[in-house]
This record gives C-alpha cells, structure tokens and sequence, in this order.
C-alpha cells in the first residue's frame, strides 16, 4: 500500500473532523432543529463547501485557462507525469500571483493545476517538471479534498461557537466580545489537526515527484521558489497559502502553526533521491 502513514494520518484526521461535525449537529438539534433538515444541512454544506473551496482559490489567485499551443511544453511534461501515476490530465490553469508558486485543487478525475507565470519564468524545464509531478502528487494521493474540508469544518465550529455565544440570553458586548474570542480558540484547535496532516502531506508530495523527475531537480525547485519568494511582494490568501507548493517564510512562533515543512528540511528530504522510471 502506497503512503500508509499519509493514508492513515487523513483516515485519523477525517474521524476527528467528522465527530466535530457530529457535535454540531447534535448541538443544532437539541436547539430544536429536525432531525431531516440536519442530515440535509450536512450532505449540502459538504458538498456546497467542497465546491466553493475549489472555487474560491481560484477566483483568488483569477486563474485562467491554461491554452495549450502557448504552454505545450507544460501539457507535455503533465500529460507525461499523468501517464506514469494512471491519473486523468487534470484542468490546467495559469495565474498571475506575485510570486513563483503553484497549487492544486480538486479529486482523482476532476482535478485544476494552477501554475503561477512566475514560477514557469523562473525555473528550467526538469525544475518545473518537478514542481508539476509535486501537484499531481496531492491530486493522486487525495489529501487536497482533506485539507478544504477540514479548513471548512474549522471555519463552521469558529462560527457555531461565536453565536452560540454572542446572542445567547443575557446578550450584551461583553458576550460578543467572549463571542469572538471563542470563535478563534474552537478554529484553532480544530486546525491543528488539519495541521497534523498538512505538514506531512509536503513531505509525501515531494518524495513523489522526485521519483518521477529526480531528487534535485526537486530540490532546485525548491530552493528557488524559497528564494524568490521571500523577495515577492504579494500576499496570497491563508486557504491558498496551505495549498501552494511553497507557503511563506514565517518566525518560529507562526511555525507551530504553520502548513508547511521548513524548506530547507523539504530539500534535505529530497536531495539525492533516484528518480524512478515507469
């Protein structure tokens, strides 16, 4: 089996998630609400948020289509990677973000690639190869579906708690004020197990990709898109951050919680490593 701990880290992940979507209900129907209309509520959040994730990073980032006769080499090197994993071509898309970056969206058979401009400029053509068998690798081990949910489920708990809260009976400032600060400290914990799998899911990523291009050709990627990152001036969306191959420099507090491995660990990890052939 492929990725056991990446696999089981989701399956112990998506549980805990689960249950606190579990809480929420019970909680909406000891409120009064029909049983009927909070299984409905459920499957329609799930799949409305699902949607609207995907939707949203790339409305974010006004990604476009990526046309083939002025990127063939792009489509090339993906219908190429594709081919070796037994994944269908995912949608393909180019957006002008700031900085050289890319992410992925989206399941097995319906998934988007978005490639930053900036980053097709600045890498050679066995560095962006890398960088596209990186995204696919997220499409084909499927943890992209686990990250928008889970950052949908964070959000839905930060909210449930702020009115639960801010118009209970008494009411007053003071209660929204507790409100508030709730909101952030339920998000919070219940990101801290997306967290649990974020992290890791870069390391997996990038092991992949090195197997399908080379190790240092990854690397070089890498180090790259670190470097020239650090100079960019943009500042991307937090929901997108989480998804892009390179998440920001951030100071050893914002560390602790952040989505990315420290990047020069991702290099480490991938230096050296053979590249397979299929």
């Amino acid at each position: 089996m492929r990725h056991v701990g990446l696999k089981a880290r989701m399956a112990v992940v998506g549980s805990i998630l689960f249950g606190f979507y579990m809480l929420l209900a019970i909680v909406a129907m000891a409120y009064g609400a029909p049983l009927v209309l909070v299984l409905l509520g459920t499957v329609l959040f799930a799949g409305f948020q699902y949607k609207f994730g995907k939707w949203a990073a790339l409305r974010s980032v006004r990604a476009e289509d990526m046309p083939e006769d002025r990127y063939p080499n792009v489509h090339q090197s993906v219908e190429r990677l594709c081919s070796e994993m037994d994944l269908e071509k995912p949608a393909l898309k180019v957006a002008d973000m700031g900085v050289p970056n890319a992410f992925a969206v989206g399941r097995r058979g319906a998934g988007v690639v978005v490639v930053s401009t900036e980053l097709m400029h600045l890498l050679d053509h066995d560095e962006l190869e890398a960088v596209l068998a990186h995204e696919l690798a997220h499409i084909d081990n499927r943890d992209v579906i686990t990250m928008v949910m889970g950052q949908a489920v964070a959000s839905l708990l930060g909210f449930a708690a702020y009115f639960a809260i801010a118009f209970s009976r008494e009411g007053g400032i003071g209660n929204i004020i507790l409100g508030y600060v709730a909101s952030i400290v339920v998000q919070s914990v219940a990101m801290v197990f997306v967290l649990a799998i974020s992290r890791y899911r870069e390391y997996v990523a990038d092991d992949d990709a090195a197997r399908h291009v080379g190790g240092d050709a990854m690397a070089e990627a890498l180090e790259k898109i670190s470097t020239a990152g650090t100079r960019g001036d943009a500042e991307l969306d937090d929901n997108v951050s989480a998804l892009c191959i390179f998440g920001g420099e951030r100071s050893a507090l914002e560390r602790l919680f952040a989505t990315h491995p420290p990047i020069e660990k991702r290099i480490e990890a991938v230096r050296g490593v053979e590249r397979e052939y299929y």
